[in-house]
């Protein structure tokens, strides 16, 4: 496996800090890297070393770069041009191919066209359009959305075209910063998907466990100016590093501790579930965190959401309720939330889950229907726009203190240092704090209220993974009811119960875990592929003669184009044929007893190696063969 990416000896110096100092690792071709590391470690920094944006302070760093660098751009240039026509422009080489056919047309040099169409053959040009238009479904936009102008999305759907337009862009490296923060989950679940068949080389910083873990085979951990490398997904490097730790006696009286309020929560739990999978889903997810909770034994966040003072049952009720906007109703439902009550909201962005949201807060008012409030009704509202309603010249500190005027300054600077805000920060005016910063004081200023109704809505957004975990603690304890929306799977199968599907104007009940959503998701792609496909068909006819004779060349370059799909068919299937000879017969000398003797041990680790990369290349090859099989099949049914 030979090394696309190499750093020798590495320091980084950045604004006074010392980020890396003398530091090595080798990321290998294929590999999908995932960096990770406290806010503030150099993650951002290490992947603008990496793709050349400046210089080490010290060693060196080599690249083999394959057929090129594909990297996010972090803006949009307000354009004229259309959304799809500007993923399409992530594609330089079918870009520059297109425009030399069109001089090449206006030119009338009819010998270099027919070489030009090759290359356009070759770079896949004739599916590129398709191709755009899937990235951009896939993210989310729909078929009327990417005719519309770039110029028309807001900065969130803008960073989308972004993203599409990189993925677009053919690469044997690929960065990606935080991929998923402007996305919703049914576009992370799509995501992931895509990056999980890219072939190149992926080097991703992200915040979302779930995500990582779906996408990466190797773990670049940041810590103490060092570069550390773990084999495996996430999940895998937080074993490896829980087992480290557990070492200390430090980390091994926490870990009691932890595990004393877990065993509390689960025996709660097994109280209360009533549905079978998504319990048994919930209860695994509780395990998981036991197990890899030691690996956040260093981590600077420690805090819980206190003890309601009081509660009313229920808390809130809607009764034949329809909410909206300016009297337009949106959604319409009946809702009865009880003590204990721990409910995830899952739907498309724009399918009212927000709605929801800000109207139990009592943001929006109901466009017809009841609500009732239970007498002891306490809100504790988390919005996506919490951070702008910060006061920048005021500290944490006096945040708490205009709530509590009563409340001694140690027993707030106490409660903050669970949030990270220890010593001097925690009376430093926010002006300057981070993101992640503010998004941690708004979570305090909401816990610091003890309410006994959470309404949590993306509460991670800007939130790294160790105040993810510590958010994940706090909330499995909190004696109240709660209402999520979250694109962070993690978060949502470790807290909460039930899951309710916003969409179509209602909200049901959710029959299953997460997983099954990621199966219902796609099941709701593949229909409305066909819906599109059908309406499509169903189109008047053309009947100008330019028409047809357009529709006559489409066709012949579409009969063109089968042929190397064709070809590739083949290929695939007699590599994949190679594939599983080899695995059969590792496989039978594996059946060897012999090969299970200590002076065998290092023939037994080769084969075991072998076994699993024959193993790993059967299933990639086979997907992808699948996949230019799908490809085939339409084109011939077409």
């Amino acid at each position: 496996m030979r090394a696309m990416i190499n750093l020798n000896s590495v320091s980084l110096l950045r604004s006074g800090k010392v980020l890396l100092e003398e530091t090595s690792a080798m990321i290998h071709h294929g590999q999908h890297v995932g960096l990770v590391g406290a806010n503030g470690c150099g993650k951002s920094s290490l992947l603008a070393l990496i793709m050349g944006h400046f210089q080490p302070d010290k060693g060196n760093v080599s690249i083999d770069s394959g057929r090129g660098i594909a990297h996010m751009a972090q803006e949009v240039l307000a354009l004229d041009q259309k959304a799809v026509d500007y993923v399409l422009d992530g594609d330089e080489t079918l870009r520059s191919i297109e425009q030399a056919i069109e001089n090449a047309e206006r030119n009338e040099e009819h010998g270099k066209l027919a070489e030009l169409h090759e290359k356009l053959l070759q770079a896949d040009g004739y599916t590129a359009r398709s191709r755009a238009e899937q990235l951009l479904h896939g993210l989310g936009f729909s078929h009327e959305q990417i005719e519309r102008s770039v110029k028309d999305f807001s900065g969130g759907w803008r960073m989308r075209l972004n993203l599409a337009r990189t993925l677009m862009c053919p690469s044997d490296l690929l960065f990606l910063d935080e991929p998923t923060n402007h996305l919703d989950l049914d576009a992370i679940v799509w995501l992931e998907s895509f990056l999980k068949r890219y072939q190149g080389t992926l080097i991703i910083i992200s915040h979302d466990r779930d995500f990582l873990d779906a996408v990466i085979d190797v773990t670049i951990h940041i810590e103490h100016q060092k570069l550390n490398t773990y084999r495996g997904n996430y999940s895998a490097f937080e074993r490896m590093r829980s087992e480290r730790l557990q070492q200390q006696q430090a980390a091994f009286e926490k870990q009691q501790k932890q595990r004393a309020h877990m065993e509390k929560f689960v025996e709660r739990f097994r109280a209360k579930a009533t549905k079978a999978k998504q319990a048994q889903s919930r209860l695994k997810a509780l395990s998981r965190l036991e197990e890899i909770a030691p690996a956040h034994v260093d981590s600077p966040f420690s805090f819980s959401f206190p003890e309601p003072e009081k509660m009313s049952s229920p808390l809130l009720t809607l009764d034949k309720a329809e909410l909206g906007y300016d009297s337009k109703a949106m959604i319409k439902l009946k809702l009865n939330i009880l003590p204990g009550s721990r409910i995830g909201l899952l739907g498309a962005n724009g399918a009212g889950k927000s709605t929801l949201i800000r109207t139990l807060a009592g943001e929006l008012p109901l466009v017809s229907g009841e609500r009732h409030d239970g007498e002891h009704l306490k809100v504790g509202y988390f919005a996506q726009h919490q951070l702008e309603k910060l006061d920048p010249e005021a500290s944490p500190t006096l945040h708490l203190q205009r709530l509590s005027p009563e409340a001694r300054e140690q027993e707030l600077r106490n409660f903050l240092g669970g949030f990270g805000f220890h010593g001097d920060k925690a009376l430093e005016k926010i002006e300057g704090f981070s993101g992640g910063e503010q998004a941690r004081l708004a979570l305090a200023i909401v816990a610091w209220q003890k309410p006994n109704l959470l309404l949590l809505d993306e509460p991670t957004n800007h939130l790294d993974l160790e105040m993810r975990h510590a958010l994940t603690m706090a909330l499995q304890m909190f004696e109240g009811a709660m209402i999520l929306v979250s694109h962070d799977r993690n978060l949502l199968r470790s807290t909460t119960d039930d899951l309710f599907l916003v969409h179509d104007g209602r909200m049901d009940a959710f029959e299953g875990d997460l997983d099954d959503y990621s199966v219902w998701l796609t099941q709701q792609r593949q229909e409305e592929k066909s819906a599109f496909a059908s309406d499509e068909a169903s189109a008047p006819s053309i009947h100008s003669a330019q028409a047809r004779k357009e529709q006559k060349r489409l066709d012949a370059e579409r009969r063109k184009l089968l042929r190397p799909m064709k070809k590739k068919v083949d290929a695939l299937e007699q590599k994949l044929e190679k594939q599983q000879t080899l695995l059969a017969d590792v496989e039978t000398e594996l059946g060897d007893p012999g090969l299970y003797e200590s002076s065998a041990k290092d023939r037994l680790k080769s084969l075991l190696d072998q076994q699993t990369q024959y193993k790993k290349a059967i299933a990639e090859i086979e997907e992808e063969w699948m996949e230019a099989l799908e490809a085939l099949e339409e084109m011939e049914s077409e």
